[in-house]
């Protein structure tokens, strides 16, 4: 049709001309608009390319066929071979099992025999980092999701002051001008002075059209890249010269039978007002600098950081379940398949993402944060600790687990902490309140490493189960996993929660484990002087003649009554 219409003359062959390259401007400049369609060929191209193949030889089948009947046979097996395709692809869940099954049989896997410490334990949970960061900005600002990263030495919660979602103009003409970053570990979060720094991005999670953090990246893809990769969750932080930067995590995808997810590397978006040039480079060929996952080994403000996409650890943890086998996951098995907890009451969700010491393990560990989950066993009515998955929060290819289930530990899993809160204050009202995100916390008490769970009471509002509160000061917990026990701890004073811990619950551990006496102070020497004169001031003191001068005053006593007697 096109070379027929090309042949009338010279003005259709302009015409021709024309459209063609307004098709290929549009193309290009609107590539990040049909990204998802090419993302969503590359995820289902097995299944897309299967289905044509069938599709192609059964019309074809079908029209040399000169029966009914033999047209109505072709028909029925097409129909049940695409209700089949749905039912078990996408009702059943089968697409889904081969793809975690790819991504459990590329995983680096490493188990280790001893859990890691814990170390800059967080206090408050993301949901409540979100809610007070939110009443901290005015009416035309949102805040982007709270994430934790690591600035210089510290763990903060990071998130940009951004245009509201619900004011188009600003967000068209104004600028992501603010970032919060909050310590993680101090129970008194202030979201104000030093913790909100004035820094511009000129593109942002928030802001419209080319200025968009989603559309800035997509346009610096190179074609390859628009087929296999993705962007995914959005980071500030500091880079290694000290100034602020957006890094934007990004999803590869892999593998041609079912295609997973892996940790696509970065890219990162310096700070600061775009010009004229800017503009120009960004509606062209985007903003931002890639780095692959190889790369990553330069940029040391990337290295134990949290950038990896929270999807892929997720996807990596579920599939654990494969541990038994490829057929132990289904359902007429399942002896050793597990699942990733889900949290009730729109909690942030797992992974926590936790700060981690594995100095003087077996393992090549690095020692900082990791997307820690607590996998527990497939029924709902299972709640044990089946494992303790540590994913490298900087998209390390490694993934290091602890296998709680074969060493018949018996711990509970993070889904059975809520209840176990609840029944230790019978006092509180549970329907206002509810202890949310119960991360791990892991010390060296009483002559070995014992694992606790640390959980945060936060007030839920009435109208928004989204807005959590847990306060400037939030009630604590620590639960013993594996004895099952309830500890609440003054959130004020960190430094002595392991002895609180251990005033609570070392005569249980005496009596299960014949441990000795820890936390016994020893005597000052001014204790010692002061116990001294304590024994001068209560102790009388001996007098070795008294009884001489009894003696001798009994005497004197009856020469006197003698006396007094040979007088009258």
């Amino acid at each position: 049709m096109i070379k027929n219409y090309w042949n009338k003359g010279a003005k259709q062959k302009r015409i021709t001309i024309f459209i063609g390259l307004l098709l290929l401007i549009l193309l290009f400049f609107f590539r990040d608009d049909y990204q998802p369609i090419l993302l969503f060929f590359r995820k289902y191209i097995f299944v897309i390319l299967l289905s044509a193949v069938v599709l192609v030889l059964g019309l074809r089948k079908f029209r040399k066929t000169a029966s009914t009947g033999g047209r109505l046979g072709i028909l029925g097996v097409l129909i049940v071979f695409f209700g089949l395709l749905y039912f078990l692809g996408w009702n059943q869940g089968l697409y889904d099992y081969m793809k975690t099954y790819n991504v459990f049989n590329s995983l680096n896997k490493v188990e280790i025999d001893e859990l890691p410490l814990t170390q800059n334990e967080r206090i408050q949970p993301l949901r409540n980092i979100f809610s007070m960061a939110n009443e901290s900005v005015g009416e035309t600002k949102d805040v982007s999701l709270p994430h934790l990263v690591r600035i210089g030495t510290e763990n903060k919660w990071t998130m940009a002051i951004q245009p509201s979602e619900k004011y188009i103009m600003q967000r068209i003409s104004d600028n992501t001008e603010e970032v919060f970053a909050v310590s993680s570990t101090t129970p008194f979060p202030r979201f104000s002075n030093e913790n909100r720094i004035p820094v511009t991005f000129s593109i942002g999670e928030s802001l419209k059209f080319s200025r968009n953090t989603y559309n800035a990246v997509v346009q610096r893809f190179n074609p390859w890249m628009l087929f296999n990769y993705e962007p995914s969750d959005t980071f500030y932080m500091k880079n290694d010269d000290g100034e602020w930067v957006e890094v934007v995590s990004l999803i590869k995808w892999k593998g041609f039978f079912f295609p997973y997810p892996t940790f696509g590397g970065v890219m990162i978006i310096e700070s600061g007002e775009h010009d004229f040039n800017d503009y120009l480079e960004r509606i062209t060929i985007g903003k931002g600098t890639f780095v692959s996952p190889d790369q990553i080994k330069n940029y040391k403000f990337l290295q134990k950081q949290n950038t990896l996409a929270e999807s892929v650890s997720q996807l990596q943890a579920e599939s654990l379940k494969f541990l038994g086998g490829f057929s132990d996951p289904l359902p007429w098995n399942m002896e050793t398949a597990v699942k990733i907890p889900v949290m009730p009451k729109d909690q942030n969700q797992q992974p926590y993402v936790t700060d981690f010491d594995f100095a003087g393990s077996n393992s090549d560990a690095y020692s900082g944060l990791y997307h820690w989950f607590g996998l527990e066993p497939v029924g709902d009515e299972r709640t044990s600790l089946s494992y303790s998955v540590f994913v490298p929060a900087d998209g390390t290819d490694r993934l290091y687990y602890y296998d709680h289930a074969t060493k018949k530990q018996g711990y509970a899993g993070v889904s059975a902490m809520p209840l176990k809160v609840k029944e230790s204050r019978k006092e509180y009202d549970w329907n206002a309140s509810t202890p949310v995100e119960f991360r791990p916390y892991i010390k060296d008490i009483a002559g070995r490493k014992r694992m606790f769970f640390l959980g945060t009471i936060s007030s839920i509002s009435a109208t928004n189960s989204q807005q959590f509160d847990g306060a400037a000061t939030p009630d604590l917990v620590l639960i013993d996993s594996e004895y099952r026990d309830v500890i609440w701890i003054d959130v004020k004073h960190p430094s002595s929660w392991d002895e609180t811990v251990y005033n609570q619950l070392n005569e249980a551990w005496r009596a299960s484990e014949g441990i000795g006496y820890y936390y016994q102070e020893q005597p000052k020497d001014q204790d010692l002087m002061q116990l001294q004169i304590d024994s001068l001031k209560t102790i009388p003191k001996i007098d070795e003649n008294a009884e001489m001068i009894d003696e001798l005053q009994r005497q004197i006593d009856s020469l006197k009554a003698l006396r007094e007697k040979a007088i009258n």
